[in-house]
């Protein structure tokens, strides 16, 4: 048995239903193919940057637990600072209740989403993309948008290749009424004792997200990290509502997004920043311009023109994303040798300054690495 439909895109998280709706609003015939069922718990900081939320636009109805405008550093537990802002630096919410917003924000604008559908292998015939499903249905579509993760079908079968794989643990802490008055508008960001790794904490209202990051390959000394990061903090007598563990994958500077009538957004592109880690803005916006393009290549009239729309999403990532990208590496490749410059950074007006701007989306990566003093000093530390 098999369907048909303008566009099909496999996943139910950011990226993917940032992409049907997309689709959708241009008119193209859009189901969303997702394994899980909403809501559905997903190990994410859930922190949602200036970016993000301008990624969003002012329509939909955003659950945020908590806006931060405080923020506490410490270099491995040491050297504690914290510094207040005078607006919100970041927006907190639960990934299940983000998601499932989003999920109805797809079908409002017209998808159709289907769970509980687990796809087993994506591919392509006569110039038309497919979905096989676990059940033996298949869905086909003029153009397919992959959205299902970096260990996701549609990146292995466009060919995504990755350079960085860090492991990321954390816990969700049920806080009581003390320890969240504590911590009510402020996050702890810890720049950890592994190269390249940190430590967070962001309050959600009624629970704490503790977590922390770093290469894979130091699974011991990164499960040894949060441990002693737990306890440190007093928060390991609290019951823990989830403790998980993912690892995120950043893309190779040459690696496709692309292969014939398949497209990749998101984590299944490996679209993410390498030193933050962060990725729900490159979810959304990656997302948002694949169902665009997707839905441009599935409703032109011939296939010269669809080839065109489809390369038009790659342009595009490129022109917006990969920039961010680049920068990121940079920067992360000069913080996983001196940490403490970083911290002490934020001990000064300028750093601070330059921190709460990139939170709120006014300032991005690329314009450190580009300025005439601070570019030269990330690059001469990135190789020291």
């Amino acid at each position: 048995m098999s369907d048909a439909w303008d566009v099909a895109v496999v996943g139910a998280g950011p990226a993917g239903l940032s992409a049907a709706a997309a689709a959708a609003r241009t008119g193209a015939r859009t189901v969303v193919l997702e394994r899980a069922v909403h809501p559905r718990y997903k190990t994410c900081g859930g922190g949602l940057i200036g970016t993000a939320l301008a990624a969003l636009g002012t329509d939909l109805p955003v659950p945020v637990r908590e806006r931060i405008d405080a923020a506490t550093f410490t270099l491995n537990g040491k050297r504690e600072l914290t510094r207040q802002g005078d607006d919100v630096l970041l927006a907190m919410v639960l990934r299940e209740e983000f998601d499932d917003v989003l999920r109805q924000a797809a079908v409002q604008a017209g998808a159709t989403v289907r769970q509980r559908a687990f796809v087993r292998t994506v591919g392509e015939e006569a110039g038309v993309a497919c979905a096989r499903l676990a059940d033996g249905t298949e869905v086909r579509a003029s153009t397919l948008v992959g959205a299902d993760g970096s260990a996701g079908v549609t990146a292995r079968y466009v060919g995504v290749e990755f350079s960085q794989v860090d492991l990321g643990l954390e816990v969700e802490v049920a806080a009581p009424a003390r320890v969240q008055k504590e911590w009510n508008g402020r996050i702890l960001i810890d720049w950890g004792p592994i190269p390249s790794s940190y430590g967070w904490v962001f309050p959600k209202a009624d629970r704490l997200t503790v977590g922390v990051i770093a290469p894979r390959g130091n699974s011991d000394q990164t499960k040894k990290y949060l441990r002693a990061f737990i306890d440190r903090l007093g928060l390991s007598s609290y019951p823990f509502l989830n403790d998980s563990g993912h690892l995120t994958r950043c893309r190779t500077q040459s690696s496709p997004l692309r292969r014939g009538r398949v497209l990749v957004a998101g984590d299944a592109g490996g679209l993410l920043e390498p030193w933050t880690r962060e990725g729900i803005s490159f979810a959304l916006r990656s997302g948002a311009a694949a169902g665009t393009h997707a839905a441009k290549a599935a409703l032109s009239p011939d296939e010269d023109s669809a080839d065109h729309a489809l390369d038009g999403y790659v342009e595009a990532v490129y022109q917006r994303l990969v920039p961010e990208m680049d920068a990121g590496r940079r920067v992360v490749a000069a913080f996983s040798r001196h940490p403490a410059v970083v911290h002490a950074g934020l001990r000064t007006s300028a750093g601070w300054r330059v921190f709460t701007k990139f939170c709120r989306g006014e300032l991005a990566l690329p314009a450190l690495t580009e300025h005439p003093f601070l570019g030269v000093a990330i690059s001469v530390m990135g190789r020291a």
